[in-house]
């Protein structure tokens, strides 16, 4: 046995213009982002990735031709297994492109650990996002025979390394603005999802909005005006919201400068780098809106690594199929992380 090993997971991005149809076709084939029966998931993936493929292709275009998610993470790796120290190896495993699950789970079997912990790089539990991953994390281990005792760290939006490291970039851009705080909206954007999800028990909602409360807590901001809004909405059906460009706009009809904090993604990609970097400035600016500044997502920051290794750490000597917390979501939230234990990997 080799020691214990940490799998951080995330969404995964095409690592140049040709991947990016069957990134998509990977994305819209999960049975956790449409819910539907195999064969028709199937041919409505390859509807949906072929006509999305173009305009995904513009927004890779614009930041260098590729995602950068995969070397963000590998960076928070090694940041991570650096403050782990000696007995512990960090590896990299993501979703809808490589280093998908089962390569990776291939890696962690040649490690031969005693213990691994799964990871997943959203803060913030869905079953759209944490559980997918870990849902294909399990199919891999049993396709390569990985059967090492496992610790699941299902979610994390309160832990105070994390809120740290959000609060303490926050207060450098609100600190460094050209613009008076009373004058100043801060608006937490996250991923959206549809409300038929949270309808069914996710707690990806609810998650957000305590993360977002405990920043501004954490800043001891009490006449911060802060809201939270969500991106990223695609198809027809109805999503959570208000949605960021609505806040946006409503920002520059009230005459605020704007500050974007992205709450959910702890990594600069393609809905930090074009969709508020670019997009929204622009509907900013358009608008009205007098100053708009960006805070970066968490990356390394030195808050963040130290937290997501002192959760491993505790992870690893737990021997229990369970999540590192005790249940935090009120009782309606039924789908959440602490009820995603290692048991369902089997």
């Amino acid at each position: 046995m080799a020691g214990r090993a940490l799998v951080l997971f995330n969404l995964g991005g095409p690592d140049q213009l040709s991947s990016v149809r069957p990134f998509l076709f990977n994305l819209f084939n999960d049975r956790a982002i449409l819910n539907l029966p195999l064969t028709v998931r199937w041919c409505l993936a390859q509807i949906i990735s072929r006509r999305r493929a173009p305009f995904a292709r513009d927004i890779y275009r614009k930041i260098g031709g590729a995602s950068p998610l995969l070397t963000e993470t590998r960076a928070q790796a090694l940041a991570i297994e650096a403050e782990l120290g000696a007995g512990w190896r960090v590896f990299v495993a993501m979703r809808y492109w490589h280093p998908f699950s089962e390569e990776t789970a291939l890696t962690v079997k040649s490690y031969d650990p005693d213990h691994i912990v799964l990871l997943p790089l959203y803060p913030q539990y869905s079953t759209t996002t944490t559980s997918s991953s870990l849902t294909d994390w399990g199919e891999a281990a049993v396709a390569v025979g990985l059967d090492q005792p496992t610790s699941i760290i299902g979610c994390y939006p309160k832990a105070p390394g994390f809120i740290k490291a959000h609060a303490r970039l926050l207060r450098t851009v609100l600190t460094q603005s050209e613009t008076k705080r009373d004058t100043t909206r801060v608006l937490f954007s996250a991923h959206g999802l549809p409300k038929k999800v949270v309808a069914t028990g996710d707690p990806y909602e609810w998650q957000v909005q305590e993360t977002a409360a405990a920043v501004a807590q954490e800043l001891a901001a009490g006449e911060l005006d802060w809201r939270v809004c969500y991106q990223s909405q695609v198809g027809p059906l109805e999503w959570i919201g208000p949605s960021t460009e609505q806040e946006v706009r409503r920002a520059g009809a009230e005459g605020k400068s704007l500050i974007l904090v992205p709450i959910a993604f702890v990594s600069e990609h393609s809905e930090t780098l074009v969709e508020l970097d670019i997009d929204y400035r622009r509907i900013a600016a358009a608008s009205g809106v007098p100053n708009y500044r960006r805070v970066p997502a968490l990356g390394i920051a030195p808050d963040f690594i130290r937290e997501l290794a002192d959760m491993a750490r505790v992870a690893g000597q737990n021997n229990k199929h369970t999540c590192i917390e005790s249940r935090i979501c009120p009782a309606m939230f039924d789908r959440g992380g602490c009820s995603f234990t290692a048991d369902r990997l089997r």
